[in-house]
This record gives C-alpha cells, sequence and structure tokens, in this order.
C-alpha cells in the first residue's frame, strides 16, 4: 500500500497479529490509546491480535508498505472500524 502525505487509513484490529514492513518513506502507526510510533523504510511494526491501531503517511512524506495478517478461515482477519480523523491525526507527535 503506498498513502501519500497526510493520507491515513480506517481503524482496524487484527484477530490473530499483523506484521508491516515499511518499503519507502516515513509513515505513522497509532494506537487507540493514542500513542503513535514514526516508522522509516527498512523498520517493521508488529501489531499484536486484537490491538486498535491505525497507520498512515507523515504530513510531509509519503509511506509505502507491505502488511501480513494472520487471516482466519472465514476471511482476512481484520476487523475494520472508523476512518482517522482529523483532529486524531493532527494530534500526533510524529506529524
Amino acid at each position: 500500500m503506498r498513502l501519500t502525505p497526510g493520507a491515513r487509513t480506517h481503524g482496524h484490529s487484527p484477530v490473530l497479529g499483523q506484521v508491516r514492513y515499511v518499503t519507502d518513506g516515513v509513515g505513522l502507526v497509532g494506537t487507540r490509546d493514542g500513542s503513535v510510533v514514526r516508522v522509516s523504510a527498512g523498520e517493521t511494526v508488529k501489531c499484536p491480535s486484537g490491538t486498535k491501531h491505525w497507520h498512515g503517511a507523515t504530513g510531509t512524506a509519503l509511506m509505502a508498505h507491505l502488511a501480513w495478517v494472520i487471516g482466519v478461515s472465514n476471511g482476512d482477519g481484520t476487523t475494520w472500524r472508523e476512518p482517522v480523523g482529523e483532529a486524531q491525526y493532527a494530534a500526533t507527535p510524529s506529524n
């Protein structure tokens, strides 16, 4: 997935876990509790089972990543949630 500056995804939580490998640029991964991690090309982020999180590009950089979701037999193993709002995204310290 390639995200343009300022772009972010819906929130989601993996049923069995998820791994993201950043292939290009700089991105953000935030959790429901408000913590945000800045990630760069070559870095990996692990999201444990049930962790409600979102990911996106910073306000000034592109971000591309590969994601591996541990699936389940009746779907991809992800529970999709609401879009990340402007206020939540703007409040990220790594933006």
